[in-house]
């Protein structure tokens, strides 16, 4: 008797509650509806934010161990991309971007950082290192880079200062951006429009070219190595 007396009023308060839900204005469940919808998305896109983040730290972890000790950390990210033995680190002062760089560009590897293209030359090596990165998170602002800009990359103890030369925007399907060269090159390459939803329907692509560090070309060392032997 005590359960069946305890099991009424519950009955009751969810009779009533349906009641109420029933009688509401389509207008209302709709906004419920879309309030709930909303809520949904902002965790799930809270949650992707904060994965990046802490990959990010873990990275940055690494890489000032590397500066200290020459040597490649012990652990990886717990989002187990896969990173070089050596990390890169890109930073462009003017869109206020300083990020490490992971070895691939798959869909897990974008989300924990910019991902270099791996059949691209490597930055500050003759050739066009190519790196990609994500609309909405890393790459969100390169379209307001300019010619003349730096963009300054790390790697190795090394210090290479690229500037930019253009921009132009490309189909996805064009590959002739990723097309290698003799000099060495840098290229940025995110989704385009950058505030578009869904699927972007272009590609945003930058040219820079190093200006300071780095190796010569083959060409140079040739032409040099020729001069000594004379």
């Amino acid at each position: 008797m005590a359960f069946v007396r305890k099991f009424q009023p519950d009955r009751i308060r969810l009779a009533a509650w349906l009641h109420r839900v029933q009688s509401s204005s389509p207008r209302r469940i709709l906004s419920l509806a879309m309030l709930l919808i909303g809520l949904t998305l902002l965790g799930y896109v809270g949650s992707q934010y904060w994965d990046m983040y802490h990959s990010q730290r873990q990275l940055e972890a690494q890489w000032e161990h590397q500066q200290l000790t020459g040597m490649p950390a012990a652990g990886q990210p717990k989002a187990a991309v896969a990173t070089a033995d050596l990390l890169t680190r890109v930073s462009i002062s003017r869109i206020k971007l300083d990020a490490i760089v992971v070895e691939g560009a798959s869909r897990k590897q974008l989300s924990i950082g910019p991902g270099h293209m791996v059949q691209t030359a490597m930055p500050g090596e003759p050739g066009n290192a190519v790196i990609t990165g994500h609309r909405d998170t890393f790459f969100r602002h390169i379209y307001e880079l300019q010619k003349g800009d730096e963009i300054v990359v790390r790697r190795n103890g090394q210090t290479f200062k690229y500037q930019v030369t253009g921009k132009k925007i490309v189909k996805p399907e064009d590959v002739s951006v990723l097309k290698q060269t003799k000099d060495a090159q840098l290229t940025l390459i995110t989704c385009y429009p950058t505030y578009y939803i869904g699927p972007a329907p272009e590609r945003l692509v930058v040219f820079s070219k190093l200006v300071e560090g780095g190796t010569q070309q083959p060409e140079t060392s040739k032409a040099m190595a020729r001069s000594v032997g004379e």
